[in-house]
């Protein structure tokens, strides 16, 4: 007997990426519901080799589902996640809503799997900012082997990380500026075609944009709440793959060959770093992809023990709909959910 799995927010961007990751991994689901505002309801999505119609996730019964994979956006979650998790569904959540609050657990496996444990408070699990996400996964086994004091990242977010409507603005930019068309700014603060602009986010008080302070907060729970951390965060006319330059001071000695070693052992990585033309990843050759990529790992001489890596990964895999998929999985290998249907 499978599982029974809602996907909230099926027909955006990371709904869909949520529908082809579980197809592709073969989840053990007897039947995945794809759900949607009402303005959307009768859309078909692709789940595998078949299509599937949504449903409005306004009036669905969630007592006999198992999972909800929920991705769409911070006020739907905050309004329904608790009443979904009341019905005994275990949501998993994709937006910022619950990643601060004590009683759920902010989970990317290959990190902080045995803070799953948790979950069943509120019977939500928080999937962490997709910045942090590949971040945290290339800072563990170096935290791990040398423990890290302080980090330095500096993102570069591709514009999938605004949903469609940040696709479509800088396709829609790029093809005017060809045709010496008007430039129009809809869904950014400027012209994202062949620019970057300094600003993910709402501005904080301090100056920091909340995607930057996210980033901060999220390491520190899931890694390490001593480690030091500061973000600039940046968007890129770039559709798919964040990337990130990352400065990493260390309180004990490592070298680039030993955490070049360390990396290529890890869960999730997979190192690219070769001293020649080529020898490292771009964003383009991350999308689709599932590992969070590493390159041009190398020794920084201004502090003691310090190291720069570069980090890439496809932002609507392992930054949302994998690592959904990834805690979903989690769950079932370590025995915590059972399926509701065979209970009965």
């Amino acid at each position: 007997m499978g599982f029974k799995v809602a996907i909230a927010g099926a027909t955006g961007n990371v709904g869909r990426e949520m529908l082809n990751i579980l197809a592709e991994r073969g989840f053990p689901a007897d039947e995945v519901v794809p759900l949607a505002s009402a303005r959307s309801q009768g859309t078909e999505v692709s789940y595998g080799d078949r299509t599937l119609k949504v449903a409005n996730l306004e009036n669905y019964d969630f007592s006999d589902t198992d999972i909800c994979l929920m991705s769409a956006g911070g006020d739907v979650s905050k309004r329904w996640s608790p009443k979904i998790g009341a019905q005994g569904c275990v949501v998993i959540d994709n937006s910022s809503a619950w990643r601060y609050d004590q009683d759920v657990p902010l989970i990317v496996p290959e990190v902080n799997a045995d803070a799953v444990e948790g979950f069943r408070k509120k019977n939500i699990i928080a999937n962490p900012n997709c910045s942090t996400a590949q971040l945290v996964v290339a800072l563990k086994p170096l935290h791990d082997a040398a423990k890290i004091k302080r980090v330095v990242v500096s993102t570069y977010q591709s514009v999938s990380g605004a949903g469609k409507e940040g696709m479509d603005e800088l396709f829609q930019q790029t093809r005017a500026v060809f045709v010496a068309d008007p430039v129009e700014t809809k869904k950014f603060t400027k012209r994202i075609a062949f620019n970057v602009i300094p600003h993910i986010d709402v501005f904080m008080e301090d100056g920091y944009t909340k995607e930057e302070w996210k980033v901060l907060a999220e390491t520190k729970k899931m890694l390490d709440p001593k480690i030091k951390v500061t973000c600039t965060a940046v968007r890129v006319p770039v559709f798919i793959g964040h990337s990130e330059s990352v400065n990493i001071e260390f309180e004990n000695e490592i070298t680039a060959d030993q955490a070049r070693d360390i990396l290529r052992e890890a869960p999730g990585c997979l190192v690219i770093d070769k001293h020649e033309n080529g020898g490292y990843i771009t964003p383009v050759e991350c999308a689709g992809e599932d590992a969070t990529y590493i390159s041009r790992i190398r020794e920084d001489a201004t502090v003691e023990n310090g190291l720069n890596i570069w980090v890439v990964s496809d932002n609507l895999r392992k930054g949302a709909a994998l690592n959904a998929v990834q805690i979903a999985e989690l769950l079932i290998n370590r025995g915590l959910i059972k399926p509701r249907k065979a209970a009965a």
